[in-house]
Parts: C-alpha cells; sequence; structure tokens
C-alpha cells in the first residue's frame, strides 16, 4: 500500500490530488478527523494556488476532445461511471459516514443510490436534449448547447458525493471538463469518485480533484481567466468572497446558499403528518440547506401540535451512525458545535425557552432542540444555524403565516401542511422559495428546478436549467435563399 493511502472503514483512500489522470501528492498536508469519535482519519494533500492552477491547466488542456465526443459516447461513459459507484457503493457509504458522521443506513439505502443516479440521469438527459427549429419570416431558427469550458465545482460537507455529482455529472454531459474542490472537513469520497471516473474510462484531465482549504486555493481557482462556470454550494459570506474573486473574468456563477426555511402548520392541517414533517427536520443531525428549521404553527392547534412534536422527538435515538438504531449522528466538528451552542445560549438569554433539548451532548453531539418564545427579528430566528436546532412561533391566520415565512433574507424552501387545497394553492403562491412543498417534505425529481430566491442563492440547476447554466447556448439563424449549388 502507498504511503499515500489510508484505510478508513476497511477501505484504501488515495490522499492526495487527482490531476490530469495522475497523482499528485503535493507538499503540506491537513489532518482529517472522523466526528463520530474524534479519530484521525489521514493526513490529506493540502492544495496550493499552483496545485489549483495546474488542475485548470489540465482541464483546459482536456477540453477540446471531451467537447467534440459525441453525446452518445459522452452518455456511455457517466452511465460506466455511475455502474463504478453502484459496484462500490457499500465502500462509498461506509467511507462518507466515517468522514462527515451522516447515518450510514441513510448512505446505503438513499444517498449513494442517487449518486448513481446523478450520473445516470444526465446521461439520458443529454441524449434528450433540444429545442424544435423555429420559423421567422421564412428563416430557421436553431438551438444548440455548446460546452462551455473548465469548470469549478466547489461543494459542501453535509452530503458530500451526492452533492458534488450534481454537479460534475451535468458538467461533463455537457462536454466540460470539471476541477472539483471538495470540502476539507469531508474530501474522501471525492477522492474515490476520481478513482471511479478513471476506472470507467473518462479521459485524463476531464475530472481533477483538488483538496484543500478554500480560504488557500479557493481564488486560485475562482478568479482563473480560463475557468468558463463556477458552481458552488455553501454558506453566504463564501459565495460572496467567489463572487467577488470570479466578477473580473465576468464568469457565470450558480450559487446554492443557505436557508432558514419555514414550516407552516394550519389549523386544518392533519397534526400527525405535520408533526412528522416536523421532526424529520432533524435529518443529518441538522445539517441540512432545505431544512424548515422554522416551525409556524396556527394559534388553534399550537398546544396540541407541541404536545404531540415533544413526545416523538423523545423517542429520537442520538448516537453512532453506523448503527442501525441510530437517527441522529454528530455534527461535522468542533468549531460547527461551538456555533451551534452558540446560537442556542444566546436565544436562551435573550428569552427563549427550550421545549426540547437546548444543550450538548457527549462529544460532537448536539441535543435535537426545539425553543418557543422567540421574536421575529431574534437571531435565532433570522440567522442560519445549520444544526438539529427548530423554534416555533404561532401565527393567526394566513396573511400572519406568509408575513413570518417570507420576512428573512433567504428564500431557499417552504414546507405547507393544509387540508385546503385552496389555501395551499394560494399560499404557496406568496411564498418566497425556491421550492414550495405542500402536505411533503424534501421529495426531489431531478427533472425539476432547484436553487433559492434572495439571499439563498443565484440561478436553477436540474434538468434542463443545468444544462442552459454549464452550456453556451446558441441560436442559429438561416436564411431560406443565398446557397449556391455545387455540381
Amino acid at each position: 500500500m502507498s504511503e499515500h493511502t489510508i484505510t478508513v472503514a476497511g477501505v484504501a483512500v488515495d490522499t492526495r490530488h487527482w490531476i490530469g489522470g495522475e497523482r499528485v501528492a503535493g507538499g503540506e498536508t491537513f489532518t482529517d478527523v472522523s466526528p463520530i469519535d474524534g479519530a484521525t482519519l489521514g493526513e490529506i494533500a493540502r492544495g496550493t494556488a499552483a496545485d489549483a492552477a495546474a488542475a485548470v491547466a489540465a482541464a483546459k488542456a482536456a477540453f477540446p476532445a471531451w467537447a467534440a465526443t459525441s453525446y452518445e459516447e459522452r452518455a456511455r461513459v457517466l452511465h460506466a461511471v455511475a455502474d463504478g459507484v453502484e459496484k462500490r457503493l457499500e465502500e462509498l457509504a461506509v467511507v462518507e459516514t466515517a468522514d462527515n458522521g451522516a447515518l450510514l443506513r441513510s448512505h446505503r439505502r438513499g444517498v449513494m443510490p442517487r449518486v448513481a443516479h446523478n450520473f445516470r440521469f444526465f446521461a439520458d438527459r443529454l441524449l434528450e436534449l433540444g429545442h424544435e427549429d423555429f420559423d421567422t419570416r421564412g428563416h430557421t431558427n436553431h438551438v444548440s448547447w455548446d460546452p462551455a469550458g473548465p469548470c469549478v465545482l466547489i461543494t459542501p460537507w453535509n452530503a458530500p458525493l451526492m452533492l458534488a455529482t450534481w454537479k460534475v455529472a451535468p458538467a461533463l454531459a455537457a462536454g466540460n471538463t470539471v476541477v472539483l474542490k471538495p470540502a476539507e472537513w469531508s474530501p474522501l469520497t471525492a477522492s474515490l469518485l476520481a478513482d471511479i471516473a478513471a476506472e470507467a474510462g473518462l479521459p485524463a484531465g476531464v475530472l481533477n480533484v483538488v483538496q484543500g482549504y478554500g480560504s488557500e486555493i479557493g481564488d486560485a481557482l475562482t478568479s482563473n481567466p480560463d475557468v468558463r462556470r463556477v458552481s458552488f454550494t455553501g454558506s453566504v459570506p463564501t459565495a460572496r468572497r467567489i463572487a467577488a474573486s470570479a466578477a473580473p473574468n465576468l464568469t457565470p456563477l450558480s450559487l446554492e446558499l443557505g436557508g432558514k426555511s419555514p414550516l407552516l402548520v394550519f389549523g386544518d392541517a392533519d397534526l400527525d403528518l405535520a408533526v412528522e414533517l416536523a421532526v424529520e427536520q432533524y435529518d443529518n443531525a441538522g445539517q441540512v440547506c432545505l431544512a424548515a428549521t422554522r416551525l409556524l404553527v396556527e394559534e388553534g392547534v399550537a398546544e396540541e401540535f407541541t404536545r404531540r412534536f415533544t413526545d416523538q422527538a423523545s423517542r429520537l435515538v442520538q448516537g453512532d451512525p453506523r448503527d442501525e438504531a441510530t437517527d441522529i449522528g454528530p455534527n461535522i466538528h468542533p468549531a460547527q458545535l461551538e456555533k451551534i451552542d452558540g446560537f442556542v445560549r444566546r436565544a436562551l438569554d435573550a428569552g427563549a425557552r427550550a421545549v426540547v433539548g437546548g444543550h450538548r451532548g457527549e462529544g460532537q453531539y448536539y441535543a435535537p432542540t426545539l425553543l418557543t418564545d422567540v421574536a421575529q427579528d431574534s437571531e435565532i430566528v433570522q440567522e442560519e444555524v445549520f444544526g438539529p436546532v427548530l423554534t416555533l412561533q404561532t401565527f393567526s391566520g394566513e396573511d400572519e403565516a406568509v408575513r413570518l415565512a417570507d420576512d428573512t433574507r433567504f428564500g431557499l424552501a417552504a414546507t405547507v401542511v393544509t387540508g385546503d387545497p385552496g389555501r395551499a394553492a394560494r399560499v404557496s403562491s406568496r411564498l418566497v422559495a425556491g421550492t414550495v412543498w405542500v402536505n411533503c417534505f424534501f421529495v426531489r425529481d431531478l427533472r425539476a428546478p432547484f436553487g433559492g430566491s434572495r439571499h439563498s442563492g443565484v440561478g436553477r440547476e436540474g434538468g434542463d436549467w443545468s444544462f442552459d447554466f454549464f452550456c453556451d447556448v446558441k441560436n442559429t439563424v438561416t436564411a431560406p435563399k443565398g446557397w449556391k449549388h455545387h455540381g
């Protein structure tokens, strides 16, 4: 085994970058630690500006050939990548659980199958891509999607491989080459993806992986004039820095940012369903951008809702995410745990009441928490915590419900629980959100657009929207006359 290979949950993982079809060690390293027990997983290659430049150069060199590759061949390779993911699904699941602390059962049953589906979906969608020609005064308009060029994809730690491939798959399908920069708190499955892609026959340089700290290599990636697209999922402050870095080159950006999504429970709702959806917001230890962390409940049912919620939340099992019985695992990093605890302590000091939780657990675990008696303009209501912390407020009538729901700087998602279809339609139309779920949560179809409004993001991805972003969309207009005949 190479000195640059570590073993995580019995799986060998190369700790070096993947640039131009080769492993590159670089100089310095950073330590990757498991949130489950604080154990060191390994020393990971710490990228430099030179590594970032080399990765972009490799992507640029590989671009012409990959862009010229037929749709059918691109789709074949992406399906082969999906085959490789499915073949190594268990390895990917156990490594990612060790790396970011999310539930192993979720990785096995939902997350890693979705990784494979990301590749299959965009491979198939590519073969369907097109627009009917249309006529303008006898002239023919033909719309085409041209590959844009090298793309920098910067991905988060809460669902590392799934959210990476949500970007990698359409970028590659579109004929672009990619430099993937995974989050430093969860880099391991990106390295495994590089191996899988190479084994599937993806040409050298088409996918590159550079590990390290965004503060050290982010600007070198996003300011590079050879980069034609930047797609980022993460925090608003980091998005601002990326946008400023990309601005001199007018590099198009797709930004999927944070949220402070509401869950509106009306008096005519199925309360059992409402409680079930509310408790579901603790999924992944609350580290979900879409999570409906603000529970808004109509006054007449608030007391009963709270009683049922408290009862159901008390049954959640918090512990080792590798245990099938566990419902909530650890938070990703001591710094994140401190951030979560700080939010809660400041809220309690300001007069909030912890109906559920409100304190740390052992290690990097934070107790599922529900806070009441919170003001609409308070920090805990307005700012994203990104942990297992919910707030509960009451409202009287649709107008107040919508006013409270829309009264943050975010607009990623919203959930509405009601027994009245008319109310569902009225309220949904007034909510500022990229996605609204009615009597359900987290139902995602890759054909649908996904993104946020306000500070929750810029742009939409998914389905044809992904191709619109990752391509230069061209319209060719041809006159009906003017051809010379060659005999």
